[in-house]
């Protein structure tokens, strides 16, 4: 009998290191798999997005982050504000893990993470046992996509979709230093 995942043409895109366009909680989210190099930089080479600049890791739980996170990094003051911020809303640089490949880092000694509790993404997750590198459907410079229509005049054929809603926040997420809590993005 054959493995359901293995059934799931999403499941075979990500394996395959295609890219996924998705809904999430504002926006059109472009990504793949965070262990692939090629898959990596295909979507910053189709983003048009420098390698330094580093990329957001989303995922269902904070367990599934963990791989990429130095938790015991995290110092037990910021504990509090940084787990009862998600999900949804906050993303946050933690302290990177040994383990996290600078193509998703960039140049920084932290990585950006948020849990969300969009459903679409949810179930990718859970299907796919990691998080996904996520950031906005779009080329530099141009506003997100906001439906798979317009992600489509983006990217055309060069993409997987996958099927949904964006969730309706007003805005991307901020994006806030988890060690001193700094805004770097409102």
């Amino acid at each position: 009998m054959q493995d359901k995942a293995s059934e799931d043409p999403i499941v075979n895109a990500f394996t395959a290191g295609e890219l996924l366009v998705y809904p999430t909680e504002a926006v059109m989210g472009i990504g793949c798999d965070p262990d692939n190099e090629a898959a990596v930089t295909k979507l910053l080479q189709l983003k048009e997005r420098p390698v330094e600049k580093g990329l957001i890791l989303l995922a269902d739980n904070y367990s599934r982050l963990l791989p990429y996170v130095d938790d015991n990094g995290i110092g037990q003051d910021r504990r509090y504000a940084i787990f009862s911020s998600w999900p949804d809303g906050i993303t946050w640089l933690l302290p990177k893990s040994a383990g996290t490949p600078a193509w998703i880092s960039g140049s920084h000694a932290k990585v950006a993470v948020r849990v969300t509790s969009h459903p679409v993404v949810k179930d990718l997750c859970e299907k796919l046992g990691k998080p996904l590198v996520s950031t906005s459907a779009n080329v530099a410079g141009a506003p997100p996509a906001m439906t798979t229509d317009e992600a489509y005049a983006y990217f055309g054929d060069t993409v997987t979709y996958v099927s949904g809603e964006v969730a309706g926040q007003a805005r991307p997420s901020s994006i806030r230093d988890g060690e001193t809590g700094q805004v770097i993005r409102e």
